[in-house]
């Protein structure tokens, strides 16, 4: 049975013998990678000459890259992909391209090629930032880029956003990363600390996003409700929640499309705090982040 597969993955025998997966023409394989996805291509370029040829083909990694690709080549140094092939792009693309001093970084999905988006808290504006007793920064494994805003007592809760970037034509959803309480680690172990936890179960939270071409969406929350779990069965408390803001459609990648996003709770009847923010991701409606 193995010798049997073995051959099949060579050419056929000179003595006549049937024919092998490597007497397909190479052109005829990359039109079959042409509907396959980057993971695949790579496994099948193993089989033979010929697959792993088509499989190199800057034809058939063309067609994994979005339309506007070269954007995203554009905020990095040009020595960084000059003479690069278009599957060596792929790959230095699905890598986070970061941007904005590091505070965005913007990848490609491995799986489909489209296009993904991270933004730190360090490029929101924060209400009472620079007033410690209020907020500070602290670092964090658990972040993406190393770092959260921690919110430790506040009465106006306010951070907001703008990302202008040349989206490709997709639907997109945004959401907030956030986590009750604060991490730590002690002995070597994952600890919560809820010591500034409170006032998030006495009003919801409120978050809004719109674009520059009049798109406008608002959604409400409790970020602290012990006895229920978000949608996706992920208890709130000591775990980190993604809340969806809304979604915005791009029809086209000129103009550009800006993106304003916030979050508040700004009921000034009662303080609130112990919340740990982290980012803004920006992903296709009905992708399935692999990251």
């Amino acid at each position: 049975m193995g010798a049997s597969l073995s051959n099949l993955t060579e050419n056929g025998s000179p003595n006549g013998g049937p024919p092998g997966l490597g007497d397909i023409p190479e052109n005829c394989v990359a039109c079959v990678f042409m509907y396959l996805t980057p993971p695949e291509i790579c496994n099948l370029a193993r089989l033979n000459r010929a697959f792993r040829g088509a499989a190199s083909s800057d034809a058939v990694w063309e067609s994994k890259l979005p339309c506007n690709y070269h954007h995203l080549l554009d905020l990095l140094p040009q020595q960084n992909y000059d003479g690069l092939s278009k599957k060596d792009i792929f790959a230095l693309l699905a890598r986070s391209v970061p941007f904005d001093d590091g505070n965005k970084e913007v990848w490609l999905d491995r799986i489909s090629g489209r296009i993904c988006m991270s933004i730190s808290s360090k490029a929101m504006l924060i209400t009472n930032m620079e007033d410690r007793r209020h907020w500070n920064w602290f670092p964090t494994e658990e972040s993406r880029f190393h770092v959260v805003a921690y919110c430790q007592q506040v009465w106006w809760f306010e951070l907001s956003g703008t990302v202008t970037f040349p989206f490709p034509p997709d639907v997109y959803t945004l959401t907030f990363r956030v986590h009750l309480g604060k991490i730590s680690k002690r002995l070597g172990r994952r600890a919560c600390n809820f010591e500034h936890t409170h006032g998030w179960d006495l009003g919801p939270v409120r978050y809004e996003l719109s674009t520059s071409d009049g798109q406008h969406a608002v959604s409400e929350c409790f970020l602290d409700d012990i006895g229920q779990d978000d949608a996706n069965g992920n208890i709130k408390r000591g775990s980190w929640i993604e809340y969806k803001v809304g979604e915005f459609i791009v029809n086209t990648s000129e103009p550009v499309t800006e993106v304003r996003f916030s979050m508040k709770q700004i009921d000034c009847t009662h303080s609130k705090g112990g919340l740990c923010v982290d980012s803004v991701t920006i992903t296709p409606s009905d992708l399935k982040v692999h990251r």
